[in-house]
């Protein structure tokens, strides 16, 4: 029936596919020895895995994840903006940088970039208004990619780096803006 299905193009089947994929999922399930059945609407086999995997939690997990690793990292850049580099070797590095061998980045810059970076990270990981924090650290993120561009792609390749880190990080800082924070916040 399932085989007839698939090649036929019958209006019926697709009707029926929900009722004839649960009861080839039992089937299989039975002849690998898979006992006991969930009581949620899809009926599909239970295993302990499988009791595990929620989508909608997963997603909260994967956000709240991705939310807090990369608010570390924005939070180590501006460690290392004010206390490695220091600040005023940080405005001569931020007056050197050029893009496409134009100097439009102004030593000040250093100041707000290393504030975004540290509140916004703190932001993150505690998922108090990251819809705001978010577009100021894509902000930043893209201007460190950006200052790099003319050294190439790979961020080792050169000793001043590529520009693909900066610009995963601001990638990273669009996607969860647009996914949103997850449930695991405590403000919104």
């Amino acid at each position: 029936l399932i085989a007839l299905s698939i090649f036929c193009d019958n209006i019926d089947f697709y009707r029926y596919k929900p009722v004839i994929i649960v009861n080839y999922a039992k089937t299989l399930a039975a002849i690998n020895g898979i006992v006991g059945f969930n009581s949620n609407k899809t009926n599909l086999p239970s295993t302990k895995l499988g009791e595990y995997m929620n989508e909608e939690k997963n997603s909260d997990l994967g956000l709240l994840i991705l939310r807090v690793s990369l608010g570390i990292v924005f939070i180590a850049h501006g460690w290392l903006k004010v206390f490695t580099f220091g600040l005023e070797r940080g405005y001569q590095v931020f007056e050197a940088h050029t893009i496409w061998h134009i100097n439009m980045i102004p030593g000040w810059f250093i100041y707000p970039a290393a504030f975004i970076e540290w509140v916004g990270g703190i932001m993150l990981i505690l998922g108090i208004k990251t819809r705001l924090a978010l577009p100021c650290l894509a902000g930043v993120a893209f201007g460190a990619g950006a200052v790099h561009f003319e050294n190439g792609w790979n961020y080792t390749s050169k000793p001043d780096g590529g520009w693909e880190y900066g610009i995963f990080l601001f990638l990273c800082c669009v996607a969860l803006y647009l996914t949103g924070p997850g449930k695991k916040t405590l403000l919104k």
